[in-house]
Order: structure tokens, then C-alpha cells, then sequence
């Protein structure tokens, strides 16, 4: 077995959290090596093509349909949950997961360079202040040993990173503050028609729900995509957007292509590759197709001594689900980070014999309640981004207590998410027998009054829901395969009840028409109180190794440092003891960028 040169830092996985840390030690001189699962690619616009034209002729599009399956560094796909048949949920058996949960695990992520910010929507909220201390103030989930204060200059670090559009005035609400100077690197993305004629609509609406009143308003979502830059950033120096990686005259704006998930055309979206690109001019050196194996440790001093990984070189036969050649290395660092993504990262440390209870515990997404219906008068839906424009002002109260909060955002892309239109209209009316002009009208008459709202249910930690690791279950390279157990608790059900509420009275204050309606053979119904609910997966994975103040309730410190491993450090969206009802991605940037400072402090103190 072959063992690789020692480096000052090896990172697993080239997703945004890895990617930052890479280019922020490498920019100080740092040696910086990053194992990627993921195949060969370079940082050529030729290179992300090949992902485009994969997209453009892939019949199905979900999340990962422009990144090719890779039975070497497999990953989830939401067609491998299957309906409902004979009341049990179906799974797809060739699919990564194995799922032994009450309710399946619905998200994805993306196993190859640029991970999952390849396909996100962009959406940049940050976390509320109170969603660091849930268990204080709500008696529910658990308590960061951090607060939105302490994260506050990190995250203005993220937002500049992804180059962040909004505007602070529309931002700062229920506790949210910011520098008395601080304005974000770019004016919010202009919102849609659809988000100013809701707004209009619902002005002076309020939510009348278990005995209380509660006003709410359309707000300018926060986006990770290229606007207008504002002029007053960094003192009036201004903000320059960062373009396409291999073509930077390309992306300048976001061009409205309605193609964010899965896969933005032009790259006007961010998207880890941008700061891979830095990292690597950097100095930074990535080992594609290297997939991590092992962490290896001292069982006496806890200190880790390498990874270990299988380099295979084939890809092109791997449609055939065939297993292939590897050769097994080693690698030596001094400090080692893992930041694979919240399920990968604890599977390897499963895989590594790591014996914190913690592990793989407190798996979280955020479960969405998604609705739909149709305006009175055309709205111009599938133009633009797919959300440009929520209703955050259900995101906290005293009623968290008993139910979950959740955020609402506003789907610019018709009924597109819960029923595949406008394929699905075009295929009833060709059925109906339904051509020509008199189809053309139809369709028009009613794609362009379709919107849904999607509601992100705040979900706890909770021990039960986990990543585990099982011999009977592994990949073509002899790795592990994730087994995963999950279930919605009451508590988050309530918060869908809420939701429906809010879905049947929105209805009525817009003057529209309510056409949700939830099949019982689909993945993600479930039945309470008499209610039918049909949820969705929102690509948010996260709390497999929480942060913490103690060994005994969590796997790493506010440091993202492993409580008995000092030179590993785990970053990502698994170091997250609570969700909140933000998208997850600009925190785990900020938290990655307060990694990036500690270990740069733990090599200078090496050196000195």
C-alpha cells in the first residue's frame, strides 16, 4: 500500500465547505490536499458543458440528473423512493440508501467536484438568533455552544464568498442584525411578477390559527446568484460577480433560465467550483476518483495518522454496475478535516471503528409541505429563478413550543415540483384528445395561473433518526452504503397541520383556486388527526455529527474539532444541532470559514 507525501492538511470532499477551507489555507501557504470522490474534470466551461448536455438529454430531470450515477462514489437519487403499495413505502434496491425508517428518507446530494452547490436553488438565509438555543427557549431540540453573534462576522464572510444578492433592510427581522455599515455584495434579484401580485393581494392578510393572529408578508428572498452589485460594498469599493469557472464573461447575471435546480446553464448561480478554482491557483492539489475508506487513528492517543482511500480509474463501464480496479493509499497530514457531506462523513467514521455514540445520530432535513393552485389572472409562471420571494414570518414564535415554525417559499416554476407540469398538462391533453390552437390556448389558460407554495418544516434532532453502517449493504468498491432510519414526529406534523391551515385560508385571501390534492400511494403521505399530508425532501441533510460542549452530546466542539481527536475536524451541515427554517448552505459556509481560522492558528502554533 502506497503512502502519499505528507501534507499540512487533507480535506475529503471538494464540495462549498471544503472548498472554502482549502482556498482559505492556501492562501496562507499551507499545504492543501483534497480527496475527491468524484471523477476527473477540469475547470474548463468544456468540462461543465458535459454536464449540460447529460442534463439536456436525460428524459428524467431531477436533482441529479446533469451528474452522471458513479457506482464507485454512488449517490441517492429521488426516484429511488418509490410509492406506497399495500400500505408500506417502496424502495428502489439498486438505489444507494438502504432505508429502514418509518418514513423515507426523500433528499439528495451530489458525489463529484463542486458537490452539492451544483445543483442547490441559492437560496442564502441566515440562521434566526433563537435557533441557536431551542432547547432554552422552546423546551424542544437542542442548544448550540454558539450564537448568532458569534457567527455573525463568518457569516459576512460567506455571503462575499458566494457573492450573496439582497437587501439588509428586507433581512432584519425577528432578531437578525448586521454591522451598522455592512450592506450585502449585490441588490436583491428583482422579484417576479408572481411574488409583487401576492404581495399585493395579501397586504394586510393575517394567519388566524389556534386562537392568535398572525400578520405576514412576501418577502425578497436572499440568492447566492449573480445581480446587480451594489455600489456602497466594502466601504464603495463595490462588489465584482464572479462569472463562469473556465469562461468568466458567461454569468455576469443571472439570465432567468429556470434551470437553477439541477443545473444553472451559465453558472450565474454560485457554485463550489468558483472557489475550488481560487484553491487551486492557490496551490491547492485535488486527487480526483479517490474515495475515502478509512480514517486511521492511535488507539492510545487518539491521534489520527492518515486516510486511507481507493484511487479506481475506470468510469466509462460503470454503467454496467460492475465493480472495477483500485489501487488502496494512504495519505499523512498534519490536520485532517472531513467534509464529505453530514451522511458520507459520518459513514466513514463508522466505517473507522470511531466510537462516540453521537455518530450518525440526529439526522435532519427539512421536510416540505408543498401546495398548489391557480391564481385568478396569468402570472407568468417558469420565468426566472425558482423562488425569488417566500413568507418568512412564520419562522418564529412562542408557538414553536408545541409545533414546528416553518418558512414559505414562492415556486416561480408552476406546479412543476408537485406534478411535473407542464409535461404532465401537455400528456392529459394530448390524451383527451385536445391539439392544435385548442391546446395551445388550454395550456396557456392554465400554466400560466400555476403556482405552489412550499413550506419548510423546522425538524429536532432526534437519536432515532441516523446513519448506521450494516456489512450486507455495500458499494461496487467494497465501501459502505449508508443505511439510513427516519421518521416525522408529531411535533413536526403539527407544523403541517399549520401549514394546510395556512395553504386553505391563502386561497381565500388571493382569490384563487386551492388544487392540492395528496395521492395515498405517493412516497411522503402520511395521515394525522383525520388530515391527509404529503411530504417532500428538501435537500437539506444535516446533524449526523452535532456540535456540542461535551464527548457525551456531541462529536465536535464550537471549533468543529473532534472532542477526541484534536487534530481531525469535522465541517458541514452534520455539525448542526438544529435546523431552524433557514436552507442550511450560508451557514455551513460561515462555519467553515471559523474552521479555516482554527486550523490555520493550530499550524502556525506548530511551526512556531
Amino acid at each position: 500500500m502506497n503512502t502519499t507525501q505528507e501534507f499540512d492538511v487533507v480535506i475529503v470532499g471538494a464540495g462549498i465547505t471544503g472548498a472554502i477551507v482549502a482556498n482559505e489555507l492556501a492562501k496562507n501557504n499551507h499545504r492543501v490536499l483534497i480527496l475527491e470522490a468524484g471523477v476527473k474534470k477540469d475547470f474548463s466551461f468544456e468540462s461543465y458543458r458535459e454536464y449540460l448536455e447529460h442534463y439536456y438529454t436525460n428524459t428524467v430531470k431531477i436533482p441529479n440528473s446533469p451528474y452522471p450515477q458513479n457506482t464507485n462514489a454512488p449517490q441517492p437519487l429521488v426516484t429511488d423512493v418509490e410509492g406506497i403499495k399495500d400500505g408500506q413505502q417502496q424502495y428502489n434496491e439498486k438505489g444507494y440508501f438502504k432505508q429502514f425508517g418509518v418514513q423515507p428518507f426523500q433528499s439528495t446530494y451530489t458525489r463529484a467536484k463542486g458537490g452539492t452547490t451544483l445543483h442547490w436553488l441559492g437560496t442564502c438565509l441566515r440562521m434566526l438568533p433563537t435557533d441557536f438555543k431551542e432547547q432554552d427557549l422552546f423546551g424542544k431540540g437542542k442548544n448550540w455552544p454558539i450564537s448568532y453573534n458569534d457567527l455573525k462576522p463568518y457569516y459576512r464572510k460567506a455571503e462575499f464568498e458566494i457573492g450573496v444578492a439582497t437587501d439588509v433592510e428586507e433581512q432584519a427581522y425577528f432578531g437578525i442584525t448586521f454591522e451598522e455599515d455592512y450592506v450585502y455584495p449585490m441588490h436583491k434579484v428583482p422579484q417576479s411578477y408572481l411574488d409583487k401580485t401576492l404581495a399585493r393581494l395579501t397586504e394586510n392578510a393575517a394567519f388566524e390559527y389556534d386562537g392568535k393572529s398572525y400578520d405576514y408578508d412576501v418577502v425578497s428572498t436572499p440568492s447566492g446568484r449573480n445581480s446587480t452589485p451594489n455600489p456602497k460594498y466594502d466601504q464603495g469599493k463595490g462588489y465584482q460577480p464572479v462569472g463562469a469557472v473556465g469562461n468568466t464573461d458567461l454569468g455576469q447575471r443571472c439570465e432567468g433560465n429556470s434551470a437553477c435546480v439541477p443545473i444553472c446553464p451559465v453558472q450565474a448561480k454560485y457554485n463550489a467550483l468558483k472557489t475550488l478554482d481560487k484553491a487551486v491557483k492557490n496551490g491547492t492539489v485535488i486527487f480526483s476518483q479517490c474515495v475515502a475508506s478509512e480514517v486511521l487513528k492511535d488507539p492510545v492517543s487518539g491521534k489520527i495518522t492518515g486516510v486511507k482511500y481507493k484511487e479506481y480509474q475506470d468510469f466509462e463501464h460503470l454503467k454496467n454496475n460492475t465493480s472495477c480496479e483500485y489501487e488502496e493509499k494512504v495519505v499523512t497530514a498534519k490536520r485532517y478535516v472531513l467534509a464529505a457531506h453530514a451522511v458520507e462523513n459520518a459513514k466513514l467514521l463508522l466505517a473507522s471503528g470511531f466510537e462516540n455514540k453521537n455518530i450518525g445520530q440526529h439526522l435532519m432535513d427539512h421536510p416540505v409541505l408543498l401546495s398548489w393552485g391557480l391564481t385568478k389572472d396569468k402570472i407568468g409562471a417558469f420565468r426566472g429563478p425558482g423562488s425569488t420571494s417566500g413568507i418568512p414570518s412564520l419562522r418564529d414564535g412562542t408557538f414553536r413550543k408545541e409545533r414546528s415554525a416553518f418558512r414559505i417559499e414562492i415556486g416561480n416554476w408552476g406546479w412543476n415540483w408537485p406534478t411535473g407540469s407542464p409535461s404532465t398538462e401537455l400528456n392529459d391533453a394530448l390524451s383527451d384528445g385536445v391539439f392544435g390552437k385548442k391546446l395551445r390556448k388550454q395550456l396557456l389558460g392554465k400554466v400560466q395561473r400555476e403556482f405552489r407554495l412550499g413550506f419548510l418544516i423546522e425538524q429536532q434532532a432526534s437519536p432515532n433518526n441516523k446513519v448506521t453502517i450494516d456489512e450486507d449493504y455495500k458499494d461496487a468498491l467494497g465501501n459502505y452504503r449508508p443505511v439510513i432510519h427516519y421518521n416525522i414526529s408529531d411535533h413536526e406534523k403539527e407544523g403541517m397541520l399549520a401549514a394546510k391551515a395556512f395553504t386553505n385560508q391563502f386561497f381565500k385571501t388571493i382569490g384563487g383556486e386551492n388544487k392540492t390534492e395528496y395521492a395515498s400511494d405517493k412516497g411522503g403521505y402520511i395521515e394525522y388527526k383525520g388530515e391527509s399530508l404529503w411530504w417532500q425532501g428538501a435537500g437539506h441533510l444535516a446533524g449526523t455529527h452535532i456540535m456540542g460542549t461535551t464527548k457525551e452530546n456531541s462529536v465536535v466542539d464550537k471549533y468543529q474539532r473532534c472532542h477526541e481527536h484534536q487534530n481531525l475536524f469535522l465541517i458541514g451541515c452534520g455539525n448542526m444541532p438544529s435546523m431552524g427554517t433557514s436552507n442550511p448552505t450560508l451557514t455551513i459556509a460561515a462555519l467553515s470559514f471559523w474552521a479555516a481560522e482554527t486550523i490555520n492558528q493550530d499550524l502556525i502554533d506548530l511551526k512556531s
